[in-house]
């Protein structure tokens, strides 16, 4: 009797000796994604610039059983991110996994909209990438994860500065995956729809705009705002053995919402 063919193991979300760093990981998405990978084993630090968030951040990691490092860093600034990246790879022993997650939020067109967000939506993530990468070509898995929207798909009346910049990252995702595939490093990007957090965009404009809020519910095919957990469920099989075949792709986690335009 023939023996009965036995699939191949897959591989887990097991994230145990890998050093994940998060810039921009103090509150909503962010938050998500450091106490996720922490949880499944990984080595983690976050940077942000407010203190508070970062301390909150600690505390509720420590409530669960798991240690993150973070640091305190101003991310339009070159040198503040270069003292994350040492900080973070001296405490961890390196880095294997590098998630640009941070927005200036540059909503108005004007000066200082787009400063914020070509500074910090895109040029964070071309400087951080370029300065993590002798640390990810020291790793026998290294990825990096791009978070952009999904604003930057279609046109829209408001809010063009961050959409242009989420756009213009979305494209980098791309480069940079072509140019990294040699050393075998990955790239890729989420684009999260609308996601609702307490002190979060959506939070706020559920009292400060309900019109908006309710317009923008209306055009989500689930019914819902998203939560951060989703997007960090997504970052975590982008950033896995699972996804060790995929490259340069951006991934909507949206339920839906772009095909409402």
């Amino acid at each position: 009797m023939d023996a009965v063919p036995q699939l191949p193991a897959s591989p887990r979300l097991d994230f145990t000796g890998r050093r994940v760093l998060i810039a921009g990981g103090s509150k909503g998405i962010g938050r998500a994604m450091a106490l996720a990978f922490a949880s499944a084993g990984a080595g983690v630090s976050v940077c942000a610039r407010g203190e508070a968030g970062l301390a909150a951040l600690r505390a509720d990691a420590g409530a669960l059983g798991l240690a993150v490092h973070t640091a305190s860093a101003d991310l339009s600034r070159l040198d503040d991110i270069g003292r994350w990246l040492d900080a973070a790879a001296q405490a961890l022993g390196g880095i294997d996994v590098l998630v640009n997650n941070a927005t200036g939020y540059g909503m108005a067109d004007d000066e200082a909209g787009w400063e914020a967000s070509l500074n910090v939506d895109l040029m964070s993530a071309v400087r951080a990438s370029r300065l993590a990468l002798p640390w990810l070509q020291q790793s026998s898995d290294a990825c990096i994860l791009n978070l952009a929207s999904i604003a930057a798909q279609q046109p829209r009346p408001g809010g063009a500065p961050y959409a242009a910049a989420k756009a213009a990252l979305m494209h980098y995702t791309t480069s940079q995956a072509l140019s990294l595939a040699p050393q075998r490093i990955r790239v890729n990007a989420i684009a999260p729809g609308s996601i609702e957090f307490e002190d979060g965009l959506w939070a706020r404009r559920r009292e400060q705009d309900p019109e908006l809020y309710r317009n923008t519910l209306a055009k989500i095919p689930f019914g819902r705002f998203g939560e951060p957990a989703a997007i960090a469920n997504a970052a975590l099989f982008l950033c896995s053995p699972l996804a060790g075949w995929i490259t340069g792709h951006t991934l909507n986690v949206d339920g839906g919402q772009v095909l409402m335009g």
